[in-house]
C-alpha cells in the first residue's frame, strides 16, 4: 500500500497510508497547496499536482509500491546518504544507500560494492536531469581541463528493501574529508584531483582562478574544482588534514598544501620573504595567501611532494636509496631483480 508523507504550514512532517488521505482532505489537514511526497517522486509537490483525482472527488487508485526509502528533506535536491569512514592513513569511505538512492564517484575510486547496487559510467554528474547533448559535451570539456576522466560512475541501489553499501578509497595515503555542502553555503572550491565521491545531485564543475599571480605560481594553477549542492561530498588529502576557520584573518600557506576552501575565502600568492629566503629557504619562491571569512582545509603531504621524494630516492632514477647503505642492501637488490 502506498505511503504518503505530508507537511503542515510549520513544516512538521507526517506519514499516512493512502486510505487516510481522503479523510485528511475532508478535515482540511491536507489542502491543494500542502506539500506531499511518496515513493517514486523525485521531490516534494503540492497535493493538487501529486493527487489531482483526490481533489476532483474521485477515489485514488490503489498502487502497490515497495518499501519507501524516506523522502528527501524538503527543498533539498541532493540525495540524503549516510556514511562511515574506516582506517587512519589509508582510509576508505563506506556510503550507505537506501532503495533508489545514488552516489556519484570518480572513475576507478570504487573499493567494493554490495548486491542490489548497480553502477554505470556516465558523462556528467547528473545534477541537471534534462541537460542536452551540448551541455554534456561542455561538462566533459571542463573535466578534461582538470585532468580527470571524462566519465563519472553512478552507483544506484536498485533493490526494494534493505540498505546496501558501496565503498570508495583514496588513491594515495591521507585522509578523507566529509563535507556537508548545506552547512557551508552550498559550495566549496578544491584542488583539481581531490574530489572522491558525493551524493547524487551534487554539481561537479570547475572554477577559473581570476588572479594571474595565483594561476602562474600558486601550485593549483588557473583551474580549480568546484562542488555545488546541498548534500554530502567527500574529498581526500595527503598526510594529516588541518581545518582552519578564518574570521577576517590572513593565513599564508605552502602552495601545494591547500586542499579546499569555502566561498568566503579569497586566494592569492605573495613572495616568500626576501631574495635570500626565496632562493635558499627551501619553502619555494611564493606562498599562498588565504583571507576572508570561511573554512580552509590544509594537507601536510601533497601527493606531488610525496612523488618527488620517491623518485629522488629511487636508485633506478639516479637517486640514492634511504636506509640501505650497506653492501648487503645492494646485494639484496641484485638478488631480487632490483
Amino acid at each position: 500500500m502506498r505511503i504518503w508523507h505530508y507537511a503542515d504550514a510549520q513544516k512538521n512532517q507526517f506519514q499516512v497510508d493512502e486510505t487516510q488521505v481522503a479523510p485528511l482532505i475532508q478535515q482540511g489537514a491536507i489542502t491543494p497547496a500542502t506539500k506531499v511526497w511518496t515513493d517514486g517522486m523525485a521531490n516534494w509537490m503540492t497535493a493538487n499536482d501529486a493527487m489531482p483525482t483526490m481533489f476532483a472527488e474521485q477515489p485514488a487508485a490503489v498502487v502497490e509500491a515497495p518499501a519507501a526509502a524516506g523522502p528527501p528533506p524538503m527543498g533539498q535536491k541532493s540525495h540524503e546518504i549516510d556514511y562511515e569512514i574506516f582506517g587512519d592513513d589509508m582510509q576508505i569511505v563506506e556510503v550507505e544507500l537506501d532503495p533508489g538512492e545514488t552516489v556519484i564517484a570518480e572513475a576507478g575510486a570504487m573499493n567494493y560494492v554490495e548486491q542490489d547496487i548497480t553502477f554505470e559510467a556516465k558523462m556528467g554528474d547528473g545534477s541537471t536531469a534534462n541537460e542536452g547533448i551540448m551541455g554534456k559535451l561542455l561538462a566533459v570539456g571542463k573535466r578534461a581541463l582538470t585532468g580527470e576522466s571524462i566519465f563519472m560512475t553512478h552507483f544506484t541501489h536498485q533493490g526494494t528493501a534493505e540498505k546496501r553499501r558501496v565503498a570508495f578509497a583514496a588513491p594515495f595515503p591521507g585522509k578523507i574529508i566529509p563535507v556537508d555542502l548545506s552547512q557551508i553555503g552550498g559550495e566549496i572550491t578544491c584542488q583539481k584531483d581531490s574530489f572522491l565521491c558525493a551524493a547524487y545531485g551534487t554539481k561537479v564543475t570547475i572554477a577559473f582562478n581570476k588572479r594571474l599571480g595565483a594561476g602562474f605560481f600558486g601550485g593549483e594553477g588557473f583551474i580549480l574544482q568546484k562542488l555545488c549542492g546541498d548534500g554530502k561530498a567527500f574529498i581526500h588529502a595527503g598526510g594529516t588534514v588541518v581545518e582552519r576557520e578564518l574570521n577576517g584573518e590572513t593565513l599564508r600557506v605552502d602552495t601545494g598544501c591547500i586542499v579546499a576552501f569555502t566561498s568566503g575565502i579569497t586566494y592569492d600568492i605573495q613572495k616568500a620573504g626576501n631574495l635570500k629566503s626565496m632562493f635558499f629557504g627551501g619553502e619555494g619562491m611564493f606562498l599562498a595567501t588565504m583571507s576572508g571569512h570561511g573554512k580552509v582545509w590544509l594537507q601536510s603531504l601533497p601527493f606531488s611532494r610525496l612523488a618527488d621524494r620517491i623518485i629522488a630516492s629511487a636508485p633506478k632514477s639516479g637517486g640514492s636509496a634511504q636506509g640501505e647503505g650497506s653492501v648487503l642492501g645492494g646485494l639484496g637488490r641484485l638478488l631480487d631483480g632490483d
